[in-house]
């Protein structure tokens, strides 16, 4: 099995070596499986294989078992018998115990250390598809990621993202002129997703020091490639956070990863479980996203492993794509069943000794209909495949144990602080509170204008009477003050009745009395 992974034994007693042919492993793969099947014994071994032959894995545990590769299996262990039957049947000479090299993580940064990225680094895409945003919503989003960029503000966090959101919201007339509508009520509805998001525990997703991609890469001393286990069991709680975030690993791979063609092995090997939450309600837009990843992530030389209950669940131009399948039983109970099984058989390259839909359906527990890529690429016969026994624990690990290999980990204390650098938030923040300064100052200056013209106008008011520097006696009512009025208005009604006859009369009486006198 030279350049191989082996998986288990073949042909009519199972005694015909199977392996998976490294130079074709980036090729993409599927593990497919009712409940209860064996799916996730087939991925601890392809793990197992993987990391012997010194390619880096990465994947996600979902219920908790695949800790123990971390740990080597034991004599003592309830299938000891059953796993050196199985490993003589199917011609596993070399077969032995042994614990693997393995790095863990966890979103919460509680069963591994903290693993982290940047809402910059999602993007306005994936971010939409987290929060199930409405095209509207989503079209607030991106410009809310274009005035970043224009401005030099950082999204790091949530709490960038919210700051950038109100002030989005405040300036949304102006924004409106350049790049469409933006209306508050949007705004608030993403901000009310970001709450949900925040809930349930996504503030620990974004920040910073973020995930370094090649810490996923590493290989031990002894030249092993280090299997990364991201603790899911809790992030399942939160399936969307859970299918986003591989999601946005496998972009950051192919956006980061140089071309390298057609390597003698993988440079990583990812394995996305539970793979139907990628696609369930998944739009258009991110559906040919993963589709374009899929086809050319491979150039990378990132093999994509998914694993889910059935084949129907991958989208067909995806499942197009995956070359080395491991389909363990489905059960076709009902009508639905039994054409699911018929499509997943008439994909596979028949095997004259057997029927592949009735083998699909009666494969036992820790066998699967295997099909891998062979010389040049083509698709292998179908093959009934007794999977081999794994080297390593089967089932979860204890605490003190998983302590022990983060303890021992290369990046241990790396990630463990978080590190909150001036981003939007803080940009935000300080121009309002400058804004504010600029307010309050320019509100003192008018309640001191304010205060100086009155006391000017009160000054006025209260200052007297001003007197002229006539020589003369006479004061004219406009001299008068505030009496001149009324003193007025009696001048006005004397001369009145002087110039009157009444006044005539006066006037002749005062004349002629004095020429009489005379």
């Amino acid at each position: 099995m030279e350049n191989q992974v082996f998986i288990g034994g073949g042909g009519a007693e199972y005694g015909e070596a199977q392996g998976l042919n490294l130079r074709y492993a980036n090729r993409h793969g599927l593990i497919a499986g009712a409940t209860g099947t064996g799916k996730t014994v087939t991925l601890q071994i392809l793990a197992e294989g993987f990391s012997a032959a010194g390619v880096p894995v990465f994947l996600s545990d979902v219920k908790g078992d695949l800790s123990g590769l971390a740990a080597a299996g034991s004599a003592d262990f309830k299938l000891h018998e059953a796993f050196t039957s199985r490993a003589a049947t199917i011609g596993f000479a070399d077969y032995r115990y042994e614990s693997f090299p393995v790095t863990f993580w966890d979103l919460f940064g509680a069963q591994g250390h903290p693993v982290r990225t940047t809402v910059a680094e999602m993007g306005p895409l994936l971010l939409s598809r987290l929060l199930e945003l409405t095209e509207a919503q989503e079209g607030i989003m991106n410009i809310a990621f274009r005035v970043a960029d224009e401005q030099g503000m950082p999204l790091l966090d949530l709490k960038d993202l919210q700051a950038l959101l109100v002030w989005v919201g405040q300036n949304g007339s102006e924004l409106s002129l350049r790049y469409g509508n933006v209306s508050t009520q949007s705004v608030g509805a993403i901000q009310r997703q970001l709450l949900v998001l925040e809930n349930q525990g996504g503030t620990k997703l974004f920040g910073e020091p973020a995930l370094e991609l090649s810490d996923l890469m590493r290989t031990d001393t002894d030249g092993r490639g280090r299997i990364n286990i991201l603790s899911s069991d809790k992030l399942m709680s939160a399936p969307r956070l859970y299918a986003t975030f591989l999601l946005w690993l496998l972009s950051e791979l192919f956006e980061t990863l140089p071309e390298v063609g057609d390597p003698d092995k993988p440079k990583l090997v990812f394995f996305f479980d539970e793979a139907h939450l990628l696609f369930e309600g998944a739009p258009k837009a991110l559906v040919e996203k993963v589709e374009q990843v899929a086809r050319l992530i491979r150039s990378k030389g990132v093999g994509v492993y998914f694993i889910t209950q059935n084949p129907d669940d991958v989208p067909e131009d995806i499942l197009g794509q995956l070359g080395n399948r491991f389909q363990h039983a489905l059960r076709a109970f009902t009508a639905r069943d039994q054409k699911a099984l018929t499509r997943a058989a008439e994909t596979y390259r028949p095997n004259p000794r057997f029927d592949t839909g009735e083998a699909i359906r009666d494969v036992g527990v820790g066998e699967a209909v295997t099909s891998m890529l062979q010389k040049k690429g083509v698709p292998g016969i179908v093959e009934r495949t007794l999977i081999r026994p794994p080297s390593s624990k089967l089932g979860p690990i204890d605490a003190a144990t998983r302590a022990q290999v983060m303890a021992n980990s290369p990046v241990s204390g790396k990630y463990d602080t978080t590190v909150d650098r001036k981003s939007a938030y803080e940009i935000l923040a300080a121009r309002a509170d400058e804004a504010a300064k600029e307010a309050e100052d320019a509100e003192t200056k008018a309640e001191e204008k304010s205060a100086a013209e009155r006391e000017f106008n009160a000054g006025r008011r209260y200052t007297g009477i001003k007197v002229s520097r006539s020589s003369s006696r006479r004061t004219t009512t406009r001299e008068t003050g505030i009496g001149g009025s009324f003193g007025k208005a009696v001048t006005d009604v004397v001369l009145k009745e002087l110039k009157g006859t009444t006044g005539r009369r006066i006037v002749r009486g005062i004349l002629g009395g004095l020429f009489k006198g005379r």
